[in-house]
């Protein structure tokens, strides 16, 4: 059984040209499995964000349906969603706009630790170093405000909040695309070592396709509210298969194997 299976999933959103309103996501399945990350590619506006805000309920779709862990995640309500909601986190592409913007370091993970009830007050200051150690971080930061730290090491912290309550699937929503290059690919050896030492799975959401590759692996291409390709990450630029994926690679200089066969 997968760890997610999403299967039919309608979301439309007022529109005032659009008679009943525009499809943001019409009629999305996926699944991903434990362990697995699932890289989401496609062009601005073709509901990859709103795919990501109704898997963690932050909106509701007209149709479809959720399972993960084996429940029905569209019928959990009130209390029951808030304590499930530990297995599911999201890192957002631009943490100031995730945080109070006068928060400190340990104020942010302080909250995940109250929300999700993860330890009594008392061990908060052992359970936020423990936090920042295993995002790369050093626990002397936690007095620092959020604003005064790098774009990285604001992500870093992101990270640690989503993974404090332990859960089995983050949504990565264009998390590394505002890093510059060095520091993403080392945010990006983070996710992976977290992984492999966690055993969590992800939705990878991205609009470079090189990227997404690096880490995924299995990659889906969405275009217009809809999943047009799926396959094997390794694969994907070798036999790209719709015209959507296609324009995606050749706008990668990274991704033309093609280019290099004699």
């Amino acid at each position: 059984m997968s760890l997610l299976e999403v299967e039919g999933l309608t979301k439309r959103y007022a529109h005032s040209d659009a008679r009943g309103g525009a499809k943001a996501l019409d009629g999305v399945s996926l699944s991903i499995a434990a362990g697995e990350t699932l890289g989401l590619v496609g062009p601005s506006g073709c509901g990859k964000s709103t795919l990501a805000r109704v898997l963690l309920r932050l909106t509701e779709p007209e149709a479809g349906a959720i399972r993960f862990e084996g429940r029905d995640w569209l019928a959990l309500k009130g209390g029951g969603l808030r304590r499930a909601r530990g297995a599911m986190q999201m890192v957002f592409q631009d943490p100031s706009t995730a945080f109070h913007p006068r928060a400190t370091v340990s104020g942010a993970l302080a909250e995940a630790l109250r929300l999700h009830e993860i330890a009594p007050r008392r061990a908060w200051p052992e359970q936020i170093a423990v936090r920042l150690a295993q995002v790369g971080l050093d626990p002397d930061l936690a007095a620092r405000p959020l604003a005064a730290l790098s774009g990285g090491q604001r992500q870093r912290v992101a990270i640690a909040r989503a993974i404090a309550p332990k859960p089995r699937l983050i949504v990565l929503d264009e998390a590394v695309s505002a890093l510059d290059a060095s520091v993403r690919g080392k945010v990006l050896e983070l996710l992976a070592r977290l992984q492999r030492e966690m055993g969590l799975s992800y939705l990878f959401i991205g609009h470079d396709l090189a990227v997404v590759r690096a880490i995924s692996h299995r990659i889906a291409v969405m275009e217009a509210g809809r999943i047009v390709e799926t396959g094997p990450a390794e694969d994907i630029a070798k036999a790209p298969k719709g015209a959507l994926l296609r324009r995606l690679i050749a706008a990668s200089p990274r991704l033309r194997p093609w280019e290099d066969t004699p």
